[in-house]
């Protein structure tokens, strides 16, 4: 327990994450978002989006300790990964400001909106280009033999070009992370958002908070290694599961929009057909066939075939309803306590359940079969509490309605 308390090293490389985890992750959210790339490939915003998965993906398969072990021997250049890695790194604090910058952009007026992300993308990809190609040339003049999978940067922390390299990579990250944060937590108070984008954001921008406290412990670390001291346990084992929680935050935050409103509205269909389901029972048992079930069919499709039952099965009801009946179970439902709109869907549902119970028979009414068609939501909610239905049909039966009472459409 000492030793835990004392080294934190050794605490933080028992929290050691897999950055297979988080590449899985940002995969997932690249998928979800590349039909909607591929279909408006036009749209800037949605570009940036996908320039910024693809290369947090390409980050956390390159920077593995394996696959860095694996390019300096295919290459056979030692530590050939460093330059690669760190344009990686570079290349989607590029991608990330070019989302944000198209995102804050993209709320002004379409002509103005162009020019100021031509002139932006113009400056943050010559930029970030001139950043990667200045990596390459500073690992050509530094001199590094040995390899270094883990702890590279704080191993040549002191080393002439190397030095500057690493320092270089690290600011480009920074400025990308703290400019991308401050502008996704303005957008978090912006008024209209839905929950689901409100709580993606809020995961970005908590994403990009830990990877200024990556950016924080790696510069301390290097920056210590200058004046003699040797805190690599920064670099080598806080930065890493720090990186990893801050990237599945951040695939999260992309996720959690699109997959949330598509449960939603899974949900949202789920559930109006399952509404519908004391209507459309009572119809079907009085015509003796429903729709035909499929497997294949989707909700939405189950759905409307449902409704198309229904709305088929009242049409022709509707001219056997008992209007003054309907009336009478209006009256009664004010009478007993319900709302106006409750009352409504009520007396309707006493219109129908008479009119299956007679048989259709005669025709006894003139009721507006728009009515029923509109309020089938409703009227199926009333059929779910048999007896407030036997309550008002027992009371519209017993009193006769006053002439004045109407039900309202």
């Amino acid at each position: 327990m000492s030793t835990l308390a004392l080294d934190p090293s050794v605490l933080l490389g028992r929290l050691y994450i897999s950055f297979w985890i988080p590449a899985a992750l940002l995969t997932v959210a690249l998928l979800l978002k590349l039909p909607t790339i591929i279909r408006l490939w036009r749209d800037p915003l949605l570009r940036a989006v996908g320039g910024v998965l693809l290369f947090a993906c390409t980050v956390f398969v390159f920077c593995v300790p394996s696959m860095i072990h694996r390019m300096n021997v295919l290459t056979g250049v030692p530590n050939f990964s460093a330059p690669w890695c760190y344009s990686l790194i570079t290349a989607n604090s590029g991608a990330g400001l070019l989302f944000i910058v198209t995102w804050r952009d993209g709320r002004g007026g379409r002509a103005g909106r162009s020019a100021r992300i031509r002139r932006a993308t113009r400056w943050i990809v010559s930029g970030y280009t001139l950043v990667v190609v200045a990596l390459w040339v500073l690992f050509l003049l530094a001199d590094v033999p040995v390899e270094r999978v883990r702890d590279l940067d704080t191993y040549y922390a002191r080393t002439p070009f190397m030095r500057e390299e690493i320092l270089l990579y690290l600011l480009a990250h920074t400025v990308a992370c703290a400019l991308s944060s401050r502008v996704i937590w303005d957008w978090v108070r912006d008024r209209g958002l839905d929950a689901w984008l409100r709580w993606g954001l809020r995961l970005l921008g908590g994403g990009y908070a830990l990877s200024l406290l990556y950016d924080a412990a790696k510069v301390t670390a290097v920056v210590a290694r200058w004046f003699g001291r040797d805190p690599d346990w920064l670099s080598t084992n806080l930065a890493p599961p720090v990186a990893s929680l801050s990237a599945i935050l951040l695939a999260a935050g992309f996720i959690l929009p699109h997959a949330g409103q598509a449960l939603h509205d899974r949900c949202r269909v789920r559930l109006a057909y399952h509404r519908l389901g004391p209507l459309y029972r009572v119809l079907r048992s009085a015509m003796g066939s429903g729709p035909r079930f499929s497997l294949r069919a989707t909700a939405e499709l189950r759905l409307i075939r449902r409704e198309t039952y229904i709305r088929d099965a009242l049409l022709p009801l509707a001219r056997h309803v008992d209007t003054a009946l309907t009336e009478r179970a209006y009256a009664a439902a004010i009478a007993v306590g319900h709302p106006a709109s409750r009352a409504r869907a009520v007396s309707a549902a006493v219109g129908v359940l008479d009119a299956i119970e007679n048989g259709g028979g005669a025709v006894r009414g003139e009721a507006d079969p728009t009515v029923l068609l509109r309020d089938i939501a409703a009227i199926s909610s009333a059929l779910r509490h048999p007896k407030d239905l036997a309550a008002v049909r027992a009371l519209s039966a017993a009193t006769p309605a006053p002439p004045s009472i109407t039900v309202p459409e």
